[in-house]
């Protein structure tokens, strides 16, 4: 049963927001309990397929996917603008971006601080964003800096930078001309699950940038969250 209802939503035959069959409905259709019922519904909860709507039944989640080219964050604009990556990507969707932004200095945790090989104590500027596309919450973004290097900077500043924060560390002399790439998967922690407003079941993809200037040293970690339903990651590589 329940591979029949994943074959008919990914064909489309029952699209986003669709409504299933009810449980009677199922239950005469394929003769079988009220219990395997659920537990067929129940799998595809858990694969982040479906969600139940309170007085609406079991209900197609949208999976409308942001195309994401990691690629492309440090590339300028035709008109020599630096673009900010996120906002562009869903702006290019015809979709509208937001961001909640804090910003605060903290002793970052090891896997951060190795990363921008900072010393014991030595601490760092962080810039934490929840971004939205049309309202919703799509993903996090935590972009690290070490203190002393944009502690006196717009970096520093509550609010957005509507150059980015990139375009900033150029301006200071460090412009980002490596970076190094790491992605995995696995499921949300509990804050997550409540700032990402994550149905059961939805695994995250955690992606993380370090950006090196020209002496080679790490200016910026950028630790992101993505909804695994989401999101696609599309890397463009020139092998000529």
């Amino acid at each position: 049963m329940a591979s029949e209802l994943r074959r008919a939503i990914y064909s489309g035959d029952y699209g986003p927001g669709a409504q299933l069959p009810t449980e009677e409905e199922l239950r005469q259709r394929h003769g079988v309990s009220r219990n395997t019922v659920r537990l067929a519904v129940a799998e595809l909860v858990n694969e982040g397929l479906v969600t139940r709507a309170p007085r609406r039944g079991t209900i197609v989640r949208e999976r409308r996917a942001l195309l994401m080219h990691p690629q492309r964050e440090l590339q300028r604009r035709p008109t020599g603008e630096p673009r900010e990556a996120f906002a562009y990507a869903v702006s290019q969707e015809g979709r509208a971006p937001s961001q909640h932004i804090d910003v605060l200095a903290l002793v970052p945790a090891e896997e951060i601080a190795s990363r921008l090989e900072l010393g014991d104590g030595d601490l760092a500027l962080v810039r934490r964003r929840l971004r939205f596309v049309d309202g919703q919450p799509y993903n996090t973004n935590d972009s690290y800096f070490p203190f002393e290097l944009v502690g006196g900077s717009e970096i520093a500043r509550q609010g957005d930078i509507k150059r980015g924060a990139n375009r900033v560390l150029e301006e200071l002399g460090h412009a980002q001309v490596r970076v190094v790439d790491d992605i995995w998967a696995r499921m949300p922690n509990q804050s997550e699950v409540d700032r990402l407003q994550l149905e059961l079941g939805t695994p995250v993809v955690v992606y993380v940038r370090v950006g090196y200037d020209r002496s080679d040293m790490p200016v910026r970690v950028a630790v992101s969250v993505l909804p695994a339903d989401k999101h696609l990651i599309r890397y463009e590589l020139d092998v000529s």
